[in-house]
């Protein structure tokens, strides 16, 4: 009996499932907190509460991760050098802690514009490379042609064996500057993901286990692990792409909507007959446009972890996620005692970080290069909850503003990590979610109650509804995306005798989402359901993604005064000419499903196993009469890892 093995490092939790190749039905699941700055140790955690028996049997691996979308959202990602060939705008930024632009680059028919100026290069690779963790290269049209990036690569690694990313590697569209910052950005996540990846290799190794390894990425299929270390850009949002395969599979729906409510964010996304919805555009990620495809999709900093914390009249929900009260006090034998008796903060100086219920923790990071006062804030804390009160007392902190900039700074850098309210304590309060200390949470929605003139049921009623509310507003802003912000609000809110209606499935993932159900559909009519697993959907995700890759190649006209004879082919493999339009279009066909048998082979998926899919589209004037001028052929791959387990 085989056995696959499918594991999701989130950003609050890492969750891990074993499924069974003879019927695809999960046999075993196990959740652990993600650990910080070391995240392979959260996912040993997870390995060591699988069933041994199983996991001797596992022939697959498959992987999803946050990592490298929080590397690049917090700007946590590794200094690299980019080198910019020909002419690449010059007024814009680069995601680069340093750049040049050296002479170089090719025009639309990939001939050479200007010849590479090679000995730049040299300089600047000696100047850097005590500092760089790895190089980014792009060149202008370097589509059409990408022998000055390819030379670019030889002469930095003539001088040094740091990692080149080059751009055509990632895309083969145009669009010179997008391309620079998603190869820069590439190169950035490197590091981060060889030091995941190996730890997951390594782990896995170490108990025996001799299998292909596979990661997810952000449209929603797997490639080759080995591609995933040069190419970890893809697995941005790869969290949210696991996500709505695992709902789609645990629940039977091949169209749906899924709502994932994680500890951190909700993400709303849909399939249909299968195929996740990918967005047309490159995704966007840190503010930074890319020329990654991933999966269409509505995300809020909405989670079961989110801080809800109050201002001098409302309620706030997020968008910082921190450790609920009933889970800190499950974790820091002393922290219930210092809740209990923690000193009422005034209303006129409630901040998101100034709350009665508001605690801080060290993470363990290193801390370098702080101000004089972040020193002595962190001094002020160590392994075991402090509240928010014994700082104010310790240091008289009268600038309430000051020290909320010296806080908020800390827990940007993670060396702090902040305990406070949130809709996970809700759920416990009212009963409906009660996996660790009730009394902790009872006791924080009392104080939080008390500057609302509500009961602690009344309060936690409020925060569950008032998330709900979010949760299908991100839904109906997602599926109907031609309407603004508050006629949702008011519909959902019931000032109209109307209700949105969805007419296909709903399916909500995450570890509390069956508390949400009836409230959801008080404000939605449409069929909604929590599969069984859901609380490790993600998980089930990054095992049942496809082998999926499609590869464009571009026919053109070489000159438009000789358009019988001449023609040019541009693919990620280069640049190659053809006298006839017949043997270009037959060259394209074959290298393209080349290009789809070599990576279905890096997945273990045999010729055999493999559909490939051809199609054509061509430009041309009505009144032509030659060979169209344009040409994209169209190769699409398809492969089922899956079914290596039977």
């Amino acid at each position: 009996m085989h056995y696959g093995l499918g594991i999701d490092a989130g950003g609050t939790y890492t969750d891990a499932v074993i499924m069974r190749g003879s019927d695809g039905k999960v046999v075993d699941a196990q959740k652990a907190s993600t650990t910080y700055p070391d995240i392979k140790q959260g996912v040993k955690e997870v390995l060591d509460q699988l069933d041994q028996n199983y996991l001797k049997d596992v022939n697959l691996v498959s992987v999803s991760t946050t990592l490298s979308t929080n590397a690049l959202l917090e700007n946590t990602g590794r200094p690299v050098g980019l080198i910019l060939v020909g002419d690449h705008p010059k007024d814009r930024k680069y995601p680069a802690e340093d750049y040049i632009f050296v002479s170089g680059g090719h025009d639309t028919n990939g001939e050479e514009e200007y010849p590479l100026d090679v000995n730049t290069i040299k300089r600047y690779v000696q100047e850097t490379k005590h500092w760089a963790s790895a190089y980014a290269v792009s060149s202008y049209f370097g589509t059409r042609n990408p022998e000055h990036e390819l030379e670019v690569k030889e002469v930095i690694h003539a001088i040094t064996d740091i990692p080149v990313v080059c751009g055509h590697e990632l895309s083969h569209e145009l669009g010179v500057y997008e391309r620079a910052v998603t190869a820069c950005l590439n190169a950035q996540l490197i590091p981060i993901t060889h030091q995941f990846v190996n730890g997951v290799i390594s782990d896995i190794k170490r108990r025996g286990i001799n299998s292909r390894m596979l990661m997810l990425k952000c449209d929603g299929s797997v490639y080759n692990i080995e591609d995933a270390l040069e190419k970890p850009i893809e697995t941005i949002f790869s969290g949210p792409a696991a996500s709505i395969l695992g709902a789609s599979y645990l629940a039977k729906e091949e169209t749906c909507a899924v709502i994932d409510v994680g500890g951190t964010s909700t993400d709303v996304s849909s399939i249909e007959n299968g195929i996740p919805k990918v967005s047309s555009e490159g995704c966007k990620v840190g503010g930074w446009n890319t020329r990654v495809k991933a999966i269409k999709m509505e995300t809020s900093a909405l989670g079961g972890d989110s801080h809800v914390w109050l201002s001098e009249k409302t309620v706030n929900i997020g968008p910082r996620r921190v450790i609920p009260l009933c889970l800190a006090s499950f974790l820091y034998p002393e922290f219930f005692k210092k809740l209990k008796n923690n000193r009422l903060i005034l209303r006129k100086k409630l901040t998101e970080n100034i709350q009665q219920t508001k605690f801080l923790v060290r993470t363990g990071y290193k801390s370098t290069g702080l101000k004089n006062k972040e020193e002595e804030i962190l001094n002020l804390i160590d392994n075991n909850p402090v509240s928010i009160s014994e700082i104010v007392d310790i240091n008289n902190y009268k600038n309430i503003r000051d020290l909320n900039i010296i806080l908020d700074s800390l827990i940007n850098k993670r060396l702090l990590q902040p305990i406070g309210f949130t809709p996970t304590d809700a759920l416990h309060v009212l009963g409906e979610y009660t996996q660790w200390d009730k009394e902790a949470a009872e006791t924080g929605a009392f104080y939080l109650g008390k500057y609302m003139s509500m009961g602690k049921y009344e309060f936690c009623k409020y925060v569950k509804d008032l998330f709900t509310h979010n949760m299908a507003h991100d839904l109906v802003s997602f599926i109907i995306p031609t309407i603004s912000s508050k006629p949702i609000d008011r519909v959902l809110s019931g000032e109209y005798p109307i209700k949105f209606k969805i007419d296909i499935p709903v399916i909500l993932l995450g570890a509390p989402v069956s508390a949400y159900i009836d409230d959801l559909k008080t404000k939605i009519d449409a069929k909604i359901s929590v599969p069984h697993n859901a609380n490790v959907g993600n998980a089930v995700g990054a095992l049942v993604g496809k082998s999926v890759t499609k590869v464009d190649i571009l026919i053109k006209v070489a000159s438009l005064a000789n358009p019988d004879k001449d023609f040019l082919v541009f693919s990620s493999k280069g640049r190659k000419r053809f006298e006839n339009y017949g043997e270009a279009v037959d060259h394209a066909i074959e290298l393209g499903k080349q290009i789809i048998l070599d990576y279905e082979k890096r997945c273990g998926i045999n010729k055999d196993e493999t559909t490939i899919n051809v199609s054509k589209q061509s430009i041309a004037p009505d009144y032509w009469a030659h060979p169209p001028i344009e040409t994209i052929v169209t190769v699409v791959g398809f492969g089922n890892p899956l079914l290596q387990l039977k």
